[in-house]
């Protein structure tokens, strides 16, 4: 999802982030994007940060804040590649 709530009136955020959720709990996972840092907050279980196309930071929910993604997001240093993990 691309800035899904991006221009619509609160009570159709809200259907949205009803709508994610419900998704979420049927075991889908949901790879979204937006220019609002708190819905970001709001929705996400994990959020990794890209600077200039590279990936410099991945917070789990316990680990998020505003400043702490806003200095990730404005850092050129990528963290290193993490080996996949297992299922």
């Amino acid at each position: 999802m691309d800035d899904p709530t991006r221009g619509i009136d609160v009570g159709a955020k809200a259907e949205i982030y009803r709508l994610i959720d419900e998704l979420c709990g049927q075991g889908l996972a949901i790879i979204m994007t937006s220019s609002e840092l708190p819905e970001l907050i709001t929705v996400c279980d994990r959020i990794l940060v890209l600077c200039e196309g590279r990936q410099t930071a991945e917070f789990p929910r316990s680990e998020f804040t505003e400043q702490k993604l806003m200095e990730a997001a404005t850092t050129v240093d990528a963290v290193p590649e993490r080996p996949p993990q297992g299922d």
